[in-house]
């Protein structure tokens, strides 16, 4: 007699083992919680075997035949996915799931937009996304967790390629009322001696400090932050500059306190915002036709969205 168990129950099943609780997969599916757990339950009914030990208000624990139903329903479930894809591919059709990453510094001003601006062209697109700093997002490239991310070139390593959209110019975020708060342009020279708010983040961090060394200079860091919106209500409230690529629409801190952004002189290296992807196979229909739009859209919005920019060197 034929199975009946569908690829959607399949899904619930592994949501919920990756989760440990129906109200966990009912988050990572989108699906409500009575329709996760009506599908494990049908998915238990039609396989004659019990997949998770219920534990009342501790969640879901695998059995040990779930365990084992686990790595093959991925696998499922993995192999459905690439042929959807490649049927896609085929019509020419730009459609199916697409995990995107994006540096978490900027992921708020950029990817929600894009990410509208991309589903309201191809309906039959369900884009999943990811915000992590620059180590995070190669370790999800690497691992296939992600199909592409948006980030800077920091650090590249080579068995990842990057596609350079826009370069993003170094800027000082300063208190309005900093002594060199109303100069049309500082030096790096200039901005040493001042307490500095470091944005204390893998990569990100070399790259801010790289600025002093290259000169010869020691910048005076009197902070350390991991979270651009404390950055910048650190700076907003008087206790020190930052080093910013990119200047968020408003000009203001969380607080609303009003923060003066004012390019940096001299030949510093800029930051080029680009799409990262792995190096090996080739892009699908779906993951070329997102990178195009990427290029456009964020070529368009760019000046509004994050300030200084130009074309990638």
């Amino acid at each position: 007699m034929p199975l009946r168990y569908t690829l959607r129950q399949l899904e619930y099943f592994v949501a919920v083992g990756d989760t440990g609780s129906i109200a966990g997969a009912s988050q990572q599916v989108n699906v409500s919680p009575p329709s996760v757990s009506a599908g494990v339950s049908q998915l238990e009914e039609e396989l004659g075997v019990r997949l998770f030990i219920r534990h009342h208000a501790q969640g879901l624990t695998p059995t040990a035949a779930g365990r084992q139903l686990l790595a093959h329903a991925r696998s499922v479930l993995q192999q459905a996915g690439a042929l959807r894809d490649m049927a896609g591919d085929l019509s020419g059709s730009v459609r199916g799931p697409l995990a995107i990453g994006c540096l978490n510094t900027f992921a708020q001003i950029v990817l929600p937009g894009l990410r509208r601006s991309f589903v309201d062209l191809h309906a039959d697109v369900r884009i999943s996304q990811i915000e992590a700093d620059q180590s995070g997002l190669f370790s999800l490239q690497r691992q296939a967790k992600i199909d592409l991310a948006l980030t800077y070139d920091l650090d590249l390593p080579r068995d990842l390629a990057f596609d350079p959209i826009v370069q993003l110019p170094p800027m000082a975020a300063l208190h309005a009322a900093h002594p060199l708060a109303d100069l049309p342009a500082i030096s790096i020279d200039q901005l040493a001696p001042h307490p500095m708010i470091l944005l204390d983040l893998p990569h990100s961090a070399d790259y801010f400090l790289s600025l002093f060394t290259d000169s010869g200079l020691r910048p005076n860091i009197a902070e350390r932050t991991r979270d651009m919106a404390v950055m910048r209500g650190l700076v907003a409230n008087g206790f020190g500059y930052a080093i910013v690529n990119v200047r968020p629409r408003g000009d203001l801190a969380p607080d609303g306190k009003p923060i003066r952004f004012v390019p940096l002189a001299g030949q510093l290296r800029a930051m080029r915002l680009g799409i990262l992807t792995s190096g090996g196979a080739g892009p699908t229909q779906l993951q070329q036709a997102f990178a195009r739009h990427a290029h456009g859209w964020i070529e368009r919005h760019a000046p509004d969205l994050l300030g200084r920019v130009s074309p990638p060197g």
